[in-house]
C-alpha cells in the first residue's frame, strides 16, 4: 500500500482532521463553524458558462491564422522598425524566434489597446494619457492631452485606491514617521511596529494564529512556495492558476500535476492515480502532496468550490494552499474571503495566501496559518530574508483600510462597501445576461469576463469604449485560449447604479454594432433591480 504525505521539514503544517460523514445517496455532508452544507450533483449552479457557436469558432480560428499569414508575409517584404543588436556575430538568438514574430507582427496591431499610461489614482474613473501612432504601432507618441474614463479595468474592488480619505492621510502622516523605506530585509534593520502590527492584524482579519507580510504579492507565491515544497513532493494545481504559482512550482523542483479548472472528479482522478503510482521512477511515496487553487480565478471570474477541495484534502491527506488575491476583501459577508464565504473554518485550509493589491488598494501579500508555519517561513523564505520589505506609507495604507474594513474604526464605511461592491457585482452581471452577451465565472464574483473570441473584436472593443470614456482590459492569446479572446471587467464598490447603467447601454449598443450578442439562453426581460 503507497502511504502518502511522509512528515518532512518538521511536519510545519498542522495534521489533516477529519470532519464530516457520507450521507444517503452517496452525498457528502461536510460540517463548518455549525453549517451543515451538503453537496449534490443536483445543486442549482451559481456560474455562468457557454460553449462558442460553431460558426463563430471557424470564424475565430480564420481570423487569427488570417492575421498569421499576413505577418509573415510582412517579414518577408518590410524592415521591421525595431533597434537592433550589433556585434553579435556566431551568439545565439536572445528570444524565441515565433515570440519574436508574434510581438512583432500580431500583437502590435492591437498593441495600443495596452498598456495605456494613466495620470491618475485608479478609482472609479481614471485619467488616460493620450498617444498617438503614425507607423501602425511600431511607436507612440504622446499628443498632450488627457481623457478621463469610467474605470471597468482595475482590481480597485472596495475602492480603496483614493488620495483623499483616511487612508491617504495616514499614509502621509506616515512617512513623516518611518520614512518611505528601510532599504533593507525584514531579517536585518526592515522591521518596524507597523509590520508586526499588520501580522497580527492580518491573522485576527482571517481567524488563524499567525500571518507574515511580504512586500510584493507576486513574489508572495513564487518565492514561497519553493520554500514549502521541494523535489519528491507532488503539487496538483488548477490549470486556470496564476503565473505566480506557476513559476513558484517550477522553481520548487516538486512534481506538478494539473487538474480541469474547477472540475472535482478531475482533481479526484490526479489524486488517486498520482498516490498509486507515486514518484516518476522509484514509485517512492511522495514527501508531501498540496493541492492549490485560486479563491476567485482572475481570468474566468470562477470561485473555486472549496467545501469539495476540503472534503477530497481529508480524504487523500493532502495540504491545500489557497490564493486569496481576488476574494479575500471582496467576497464573504464581512469581506474574509472565500472562507467565510462557504462558511469554512480557516484551520480546513492549511496555507493561505493572499495579496494587499487588490481589496487594500496598496501592494505587497501575506501567508497566514498556524504559528508553526509562519515561524518556518520567517526563518527560511527567501522573500522574507533577502528581499527589501514593505514600504511604511504601504503597509500604513493597508492597516487602515484592514481596520476601516474591520470596522475598527468605529464606522460602517467597510461593511458598506462589502455591500455596494456585491450589489453592484449581481446588478451588472444580470444585466449583461439581458444584453445577451456571453459572460464567464460566478454571479458573486467581480471579476466579469465578456466573451469576443475573435481577436479583431478585442481591439475593436477596446478602442470603441474608450471612445466613449470607459478604459477595461482586453485579453487575448497566449494569455487565454485562442478561441476565448475576452473583455474582463473588474467592478468596484466606488461605481455607482448611474455609471454601471452609462456603461451597460455603451456596452448594448457597440453589442449590436460589433456582433456579440452570441448567448443562446433564454433572457430575463423583466427589470433587474439593484
Amino acid at each position: 500500500m503507497t502511504t502518502i504525505n511522509g512528515k518532512r521539514n518538521g511536519d510545519i503544517i498542522h495534521p489533516m482532521r477529519t470532519h464530516g460523514h457520507t450521507g444517503p445517496n452517496g452525498t457528502r455532508k461536510l460540517h463548518y463553524n455549525g453549517l451543515n452544507q451538503q453537496m449534490t450533483s443536483h445543486e442549482q449552479p451559481k456560474s455562468s458558462y457557454e460553449q462558442v457557436p460553431l460558426h463563430t469558432a471557424c470564424f475565430t480560428y480564420l481570423g487569427f491564422y488570417l492575421l498569421m499569414i499576413l505577418g509573415y508575409i510582412n517579414q518577408l517584404f518590410f524592415t521591421p522598425k525595431v533597434a537592433t543588436e550589433k556585434h553579435r556575430d556566431g551568439y545565439v538568438p536572445l528570444y524565441d524566434a515565433f515570440e519574436k514574430f508574434y510581438l512583432r507582427y500580431v500583437y502590435r496591431r492591437v498593441k495600443d489597446c495596452w498598456n495605456r499610461p494613466i495620470c491618475s489614482v485608479p478609482g472609479s474613473e481614471v485619467v488616460l494619457k493620450d498617444r498617438i501612432t503614425k507607423d501602425y504601432g511600431w511607436s507612440f507618441e504622446f499628443t498632450g492631452t488627457e481623457t478621463k474614463c469610467l474605470n471597468l479595468g482595475s482590481y480597485n474592488y472596495l475602492g480603496f485606491a483614493q488620495n483623499e480619505g483616511p487612508c491617504a492621510d495616514d499614509s502621509e502622516e506616515c512617512i513623516r514617521t518611518y520614512g518611505l523605506a528601510a532599504c533593507s530585509p525584514r531579517r536585518e534593520l526592515g522591521t518596524n511596529p507597523l509590520h508586526t502590527e499588520l501580522e497580527s492584524l492580518t491573522a485576527k482579519f482571517l481567524g488563524v494564529e499567525d500571518a507574515i507580510v511580504f512586500g510584493m504579492g507576486f513574489a508572495t507565491n513564487s518565492l514561497n512556495i519553493p520554500t514549502l515544497i521541494t523535489p519528491g513532493c507532488l503539487v496538483v494545481s488548477d490549470e486556470k492558476n496564476h503565473a505566480s504559482i506557476i513559476l513558484g512550482l517550477r522553481l520548487s523542483g516538486a512534481t506538478p500535476k494539473v487538474f480541469k479548472h474547477n472540475n472535482m472528479n478531475d482533481l479526484e482522478r490526479v489524486l488517486r492515480e498520482s498516490i498509486i503510482a507515486g514518484q516518476p521512477g522509484s514509485g517512492k511515496p511522495w514527501k508531501k502532496i498540496l493541492i492549490i487553487v485560486e479563491g476567485v480565478f482572475s481570468m474566468e471570474g470562477s470561485i473555486v468550490k472549496l467545501p469539495e477541495i476540503i472534503a477530497l484534502k481529508k480524504k487523500y491527506k493532502a495540504y491545500v494552499y489557497l490564493d486569496e488575491a481576488h476574494s479575500i476583501g471582496a467576497t464573504g459577508p464581512s469581506g474574509r474571503g472565500i472562507l467565510e464565504y462557504y462558511g469554512v473554518d480557516p484551520n480546513d485550509i492549511d496555507i493561505l495566501m493572499g495579496t494587499f493589491t487588490k481589496s487594500f488598494g496598496s501592494a505587497g501579500g501575506y501567508i497566514a496559518g498556524n504559528k508553526k508555519l509562519i515561524n518556518f517561513l520567517r526563518v527560511h523564505s527567501h522573500a522574507h530574508c533577502y528581499a527589501s520589505s514593505m514600504s511604511p506609507p504601504v503597509t500604513q495604507q493597508i492597516l487602515t483600510s484592514m481596520k476601516i474594513i474591520l470596522g475598527l474604526d468605529g464606522s460602517s464605511e467597510g461593511q458598506n462597501r462589502i455591500s455596494q461592491l456585491a450589489r453592484n457585482t449581481r446588478y451588472f452581471r444580470k444585466r449583461l445576461a439581458q444584453i445577451g452577451v456571453i459572460t464567464y465565472g460566478h454571479e458573486d464574483s467581480p471579476v466579469v469576463p465578456m466573451l469576443v473570441y475573435l481577436f479583431s473584436k478585442i481591439g475593436a472593443v477596446v478602442r470603441t469604449l474608450t471612445s466613449k470614456n470607459i478604459a477595461v482590459v482586453g485579453v487575448g492569446f497566449p494569455a487565454t485560449p485562442i478561441m476565448e479572446g475576452r473583455i474582463r471587467f473588474c467592478l468596484s464598490a466606488a461605481h455607482t447604479k448611474e455609471q454601471l447603467d452609462y456603461a451597460l447601454a455603451v456596452i448594448d449598443d457597440i453589442s449590436n454594432t460589433l456582433g456579440l450578442k452570441y448567448s443562446r439562453k433564454a433572457k430575463d426581460l423583466n427589470p433587474i433591480p439593484y
